[in-house]
């Protein structure tokens, strides 16, 4: 009798006898259900305008990039540049130099000067490619960019009217055209004053780019 008592204690619970115990009354007590558990997502999505406002940024980055190589280019390609003619007489020399021409004196410095300042603002564009939403340093840029590219733009309209007369010369004032003589002088010149155009193209979407920033912040 006793080894039966055993047995039966010993037996395990089916599943039914583990959901429904009786409370000694005749009553049965339903096992607890567990809490319904509610997953919260932290992780915050980016807003469109946010993800416009880096992409911005970025772009701004790529061409300050852009303007730098070409102001550096400008102005190393017009600071090279001279030629001497093959034939001399005993007292002159046929030669041509940069540094001959005010204008293109003020071309490389102007050009040189351009390449420093967007150089410099550089550590601004990667503050605004970091925090999108930031006023400051987006203004900053688009008061150096506006000033870099009256820099450039008078740089290269100045030696542009240099370039163009010495390929066509002045029938009123009797000035011939050198380029007739130093070919390579003044092809060398003509890229450099293209380059510090696309300098200037560069500039000008950079500010428009900045401009519609700030505009939409």
């Amino acid at each position: 009798m006793d080894s039966k008592k055993e047995d039966a204690a010993s037996a395990p619970t089916s599943p039914e006898s583990r959901r429904t115990r009786s409370n000694g009354k005749g009553k049965t007590i339903a096992e607890a259900a567990p809490p319904a558990v509610t997953v919260v997502s932290t992780k915050a999505t980016p807003s469109p305008r946010g993800r416009w406002r880096k992409g911005a940024a970025i772009l701004d980055f790529i061409l300050r990039l852009g303007a730098i190589s070409s102001a550096i280019g400008a102005a190393a390609v017009m600071g090279n540049n001279e030629q001497i003619l093959p034939f001399f007489t005993q007292f002159f020399q046929f030669h041509v130099q940069w540094d001959d021409f005010p204008m293109f004196q003020f071309f490389v410095f102007a050009n040189g000067a351009a390449a420093v300042f967007l150089i410099l603002s550089l550590p601004f564009s990667i503050v605004c490619m970091v925090r999108p939403f930031v006023v400051g340093p987006r203004l900053l840029l688009v008061i150096i960019d506006i000033f870099t590219m009256a820099l450039v733009m008078a740089a290269a309209s100045a030696a542009a009217a240099v370039v163009y007369l010495a390929h066509n010369g002045s029938q009123d004032a009797n000035w011939i055209a050198i380029c007739q003589q130093y070919t390579d002088f003044c092809k060398v010149t003509s890229e450099a004053v293209v380059a510090s155009f696309v300098a200037a193209v560069f500039l000008i979407f950079l500010i428009v780019l900045s401009s519609v920033a700030l505009k939409r912040r």
